[in-house]
């Protein structure tokens, strides 16, 4: 197993050049650069022509190395951040990158993780119950609302539950993690509590879709097994009916899902990201959009990379879970 964990993290090195690579040409293939808006602006205050104007454009030039090749700015970027830890400087945002997405980046993991926690624990129950109830009454109203939860877009859910919430319960405010007084404030135990009254309407959200595939690959998964010979020996053997639905069904029928969890990280995170932008979270997602539209490629790029990390080590941990699960991996 160690081996494997060590070539599996070796692996992952090229995987990031790669995707940071293509991410870094992605960002700046529209044309124009970072100082597109900011000439836009000048032209607009008609000061595009003055010396003082273009001694400043010239200088932001300098600056980002907007000058060089673009290979040459990959390489001086990726040098930085491998030598000094350092993503860069934010054009749009005029500060430090990591500075800028440090909490943003955290709320937008805890949120991810949560709801993939919210997911399981949602999901795996229901999922066993229909199985086990095959075409009762519960079975369809449960299948009826997957269906439900898988055709409705995140957006159009989020902008539902935002009305809800104003012309039903009358709130003040909607969107956000925190309350305003909490905004800015150092952690504590109070911000954290208000954390938790505000994120279930982001988790709900997000979660959705992924819960209600979650629900049919259980179910399906738990049938096919119930079906076969070593769940009829048990039950002829006489062990309660319990024991052989979560023994011997419910341990094999989940070693799919497990292996799902690299696949349903990407989907959380980039809901997450639009449910950000949709109900205005302090996550990364509102400044990555913003970074894109700007082409700010040391804010853009810097946000794919760490996700990508984040991701590749997710994929990882689900690897190793399912090892753990399932003996027979680990024998191969």
């Amino acid at each position: 197993m160690t081996n494997y964990i060590i070539r599996r993290l070796l692996h992952m090195i090229p995987t990031l050049i790669l995707i940071s690579m293509v991410s870094f040409v992605v960002i700046q293939a529209p044309p124009g650069d970072m100082l597109t808006s900011r000439l836009a602006e000048l032209a607009e205050q008609g000061e595009l022509g003055s010396e003082s104007a273009m001694a400043q454009i010239d200088a932001l030039r300098e600056r980002y190395g907007l000058n060089d090749p673009i290979y040459v700015q990959y390489i001086h970027w990726i040098w930085k951040i491998v030598s000094k830890g350092d993503f860069g400087q934010s054009f749009t945002y005029e500060m430090d990158v990591m500075e800028l997405l440090a909490e943003r980046l955290g709320l937008t993991l805890t949120l991810t993780l949560s709801t993939l926690i919210f997911t399981w624990i949602v999901a795996i129950p229901i999922g066993i119950y229909s199985a086990t109830r095959q075409y009762s009454i519960g079975d369809y109203g449960f299948t009826f609302l997957g269906f439900i939860g898988l055709a409705t877009p995140n957006f159009l859910l989020a902008l539902v539950i935002m009305f809800i919430q104003v012309a039903v319960f009358e709130a003040e405010s909607v969107g956000g993690l925190l309350s305003p007084e909490y905004i800015g404030a150092a952690w504590t135990w109070a911000k954290f509590v208000d954390l938790l009254k505000h994120i279930w309407v982001p988790i709900i959200v997000i979660g959705t879709g992924s819960t209600a595939g979650i629900i049919r690959i259980m179910r399906g998964n738990l049938l096919d097994i119930l079906g076969q010979q070593h769940i009829q020996t048990g039950r002829a053997k006489g062990l309660k009916e319990g024991k052989v639905i979560v023994k011997y069904g419910v341990r094999i029928a989940i070693n799919p899902l497990v292996s799902r969890l690299g696949l349903e990280l990407p989907n959380l995170l980039s809901g997450a990201v639009v449910t950000g932008i949709v109900l205005g979270l302090p996550t990364a997602g509102p400044i990555f959009l913003t970074a894109l539209t700007s082409q700010d490629m040391y804010l853009a790029g810097a946000f794919l990379l760490l996700a990508a990390t984040f991701l590749l080590i997710g994929n990882l941990l689900a690897d190793i879970l399912l090892a753990w699960l399932d003996p027979r991996i680990r024998y191969e």
